[in-house]
């Protein structure tokens, strides 16, 4: 039997390569670059499927130039806002993504760039390795504690649901805006709040945990920065997208927002020179997902739907 073939657009986790040359005929990116718009046009016309990261971009433009071979894109994340699902649908491509398996992970990040931001990890670990640290008083470095403190949630989902029940363990008092209210046992006794400008009055800490789209982007600029409490502080382990940075900058130098712990930028991979001279910006390069564990599952969650869809049923994560 002729095994489907398969391009792996970066360098996957050695359980998942191992997994993937076993059961299919397989041509993997070792360079671990990204893919180009040429070299995914050409590739519709070379394998059968696809496994790419959100570095590779399927946009309406190099999907209309997509050979009639191509069936099935497998990606390797959560998020999809790097492919162009009508254009895909229409060439009757199936797409799928996945959920589930790196909730925890980014939840961690997640907590870790809260409390980074909270106790002025960055200035903090710059004076002692600079050798600066000659001092102490009461005055010294004093941050914004979590414990006991409000949280504001924008978004819901599994990532947002597995921050909220990490917070609870900080006595955090939790509070939400979601498209729509969740069942009672969904909601770690949260409060839901029906409007994001709502939310905002009540957030000592912000964090962000919902998808980039149009109605998204820039969600938090200077209008809504405005709206949180004196003192805030917000972390964005979702999308660059959603912060309006040159807001967050502006909020930070007139002490509105007291820190920001972000893991994603407008700009990727990058981020934003200026935020360097924000002592009060905590910053991690996009890692929300980066334990063994989760790529692991990551990769074998994209397989599996390839799995699926060669055997004739329809992949679990179908988009």
């Amino acid at each position: 039997m002729i095994k489907p073939r398969i391009w792996i657009t970066r360098r996957l986790s050695d359980a998942t390569l191992e997994r993937a040359q076993r059961d299919y005929d397989v041509v993997i990116n070792y360079e671990d670059t990204p893919g180009t718009a040429d070299q995914i046009i050409a590739a519709s016309a070379e394998f059968d499927g696809i496994i790419p990261c959100h570095s590779e971009h399927f946009t309406a433009e190099v999907v209309a130039q997509f050979s009639d071979r191509l069936k099935i894109v497998a990606n390797h994340s959560v998020g999809i806002d790097h492919c162009d699902l009508q254009a895909l649908k229409d060439r009757g491509i199936f797409v799928t993504n996945t959920p589930d398996v790196l909730s925890d992970a980014t939840a961690e990040l997640a907590m870790l760039l809260m409390l980074g931001a909270a106790r002025h990890a960055v200035a903090g670990d710059r004076i002692v390795r600079s050798g600066a640290w000659d001092s102490w008083s009461p005055a010294f470095m004093v941050g914004k504690q979590v414990t006991g403190a409000r949280l504001g949630i924008i978004g819901m989902g599994r990532v947002g649901r597995a921050f909220a029940a990490k917070a609870r363990g900080f006595d955090m008092e939790v509070h939400y805006y979601n498209r729509s209210a969740l069942p009672e046992d969904q909601a770690y006794g949260s409060t839901y709040h029906d409007s994001v400008e709502s939310l905002l009055g009540v957030a000592d800490f912000l964090s962000l945990h919902c998808p980039a789209t149009a109605e998204t982007t820039n969600l938090m600029n200077a209008e809504r920065f405005a709206l949180l409490p004196q003192g805030a502080v917000i972390v964005n382990s979702a999308r660059g997208a959603l912060i309006d940075e040159t807001a967050l900058m502006a909020t930070l130098s007139a002490g509105h927002v007291a820190a920001a712990g972000l893991d994603c930028f407008q700009n990727e991979p990058g981020g934003n020179p200026a935020f360097s001279g924000y002592d009060n910006i905590f910053m991690l390069p996009h890692i929300g997902s980066a334990t063994k564990q989760t790529r692991d599952a990551m990769g074998f969650r994209a397989l599996d739907n390839l799995d699926a869809f060669f055997a004739g049923q329809t992949p679990y994560d179908t988009l």
